[in-house]
C-alpha cells in the first residue's frame, strides 16, 4: 500500500529558480510591478509546458528569459510592493476584517494569556508586518516561503514540510494567498489543498460562547481564475473544496481579486474533480484545480 502511495512534488516543481537582481531596494511604480508580475507568470507557464513537453531546449530558452528578468527574485519584490499597505494591496486585511467579526480578533487588554490562542501558517508569506501580523496578543502566526524576503520567514517549500507530530504543532488556519495560482500543474494544486486539511487541527467547537470559526483556511486567488476561467468558477471551486471537508464561511471579491474563507469540518467525500470544461469564449483562461 505504501509503495504505491504517490509522492507529493515540491512547490518547486516546475517552478523558476531564484535569479539574482540589482534591483535592490529601488521603487517599483504600479505599472512596473504589473508587468513583471504578469511577465513572470507568462513565461513560467510556458516553462511549465516545456517540462511537461520534456522539451530541454524550449525549457533553458524560456529560463534564460526569465532570469534575465530577474527570476523569481524580482517577481516577489514587484509582489511585495503590490501588497503593500501603502498601496491597499495587503490582502490579509479581509481575513482580520472576518476574524473581527467573529469576536476572534479583539482588543490586547482583553487578552490575558501568557501566549496567543490562536496559531496561523501564512504560505508564500511576503512581509512580517502585514495587517495580521498586528495581533500576536491573539493569534501567532508562522511564515513560510519558497524565497525568503527575510527574518522571520522561513525558507520552506509547503509540499516538503514535516506533517504536525500532535495538536500543539497543527494550525487553527492556514493563509494561502496568490499561491495556488502560482502552482504549475492543476493536479498539484488539488493535492496541495488536500495536504492542507493536514495541518489543521481538530473542530474546536465552541470558543467563549462563539461558533467555531475555525479550523480555517483563507484563500486568494487572482478574479481572472474563477471569473473567466474555462475550467473553474466560483461554484465548482466551492464543490471541491465540499469534497475536501469544506465549508464556504466568507467571500469577498475585488476588481482584481478573489478572498475566500473556508471552514474545515473534516467531511470529505472523497469526490474526484477532474478537468472539465464549464464555459467556453474567447479571452478566457485554462485556470483549473483537480482532484484526483
Amino acid at each position: 500500500m505504501g509503495a504505491n502511495k504517490k509522492q507529493k512534488k515540491a512547490l518547486s516543481h516546475g517552478r523558476p529558480p531564484v535569479a539574482s537582481t540589482s534591483e535592490g531596494g529601488k521603487s517599483l511604480s504600479f505599472k512596473k510591478s504589473r508587468d513583471i508580475i504578469h511577465n513572470h507568470h507568462r513565461l513560467q507557464k510556458e516553462h511549465a509546458r516545456a517540462i511537461k513537453a520534456g522539451d530541454k531546449s524550449k525549457a533553458n530558452e524560456v529560463m534564460e528569459k526569465i532570469q534575465e528578468n530577474g527570476g523569481l527574485k524580482k517577481y516577489q519584490a514587484a509582489s511585495k510592493r503590490g501588497q503593500s499597505k501603502q498601496r491597499g494591496g495587503d490582502s490579509s486585511r479581509v481575513l482580520v476584517d472576518w476574524l473581527q467579526r467573529a469576536r476572534i480578533i479583539k482588543p490586547a487588554t482583553q487578552f490575558m494569556k501568557a501566549k496567543p490562542s490562536f496559531r496561523l501558517l501564512e504560505i508564500g508569506a511576503l512581509s512580517t508586518e502585514n495587517e495580521i501580523s498586528q495581533f500576536p496578543h491573539c493569534i501567532e502566526v508562522t511564515r513560510i516561503d519558497l524565497n525568503s524576503q527575510g527574518h522571520g520567514i522561513e525558507q520552506q517549500d509547503f509540499m516538503q514540510r514535516p506533517l504536525p507530530r500532535n495538536l500543539e504543532e497543527a494550525f487553527d488556519i492556514i493563509s494561502l494567498s496568490l499561491v495556488l495560482n502560482y502552482v504549475a500543474e492543476p493536479v498539484e494544486r488539488g493535492e496541495m489543498l488536500k495536504r492542507i486539511t493536514k495541518f489543521l487541527r481538530s473542530q474546536v467547537g465552541s470558543f467563549n460562547g462563539r461558533k467555531a470559526a475555525f479550523p480555517a483556511l483563507f484563500m486568494v486567488l487572482p478574479l481572472p481564475c474563477v471569473a473567466n476561467s474555462r475550467y473553474l468558477n466560483e461554484t465548482a471551486l466551492c464543490n471541491i473544496m465540499v469534497g475536501l471537508g469544506f465549508v464556504l464561511s466568507h467571500r469577498k471579491t475585488t476588481p482584481k481579486l478573489g478572498h475566500y474563507l473556508f471552514r474545515y469540518d473534516g467531511k470529505a467525500n472523497g469526490q474526484k474533480f477532474p478537468k472539465k470544461l464549464i464555459r467556453d469564449g474567447p479571452n478566457m483562461n485554462n485556470f483549473c484545480i483537480v482532484v484526483e
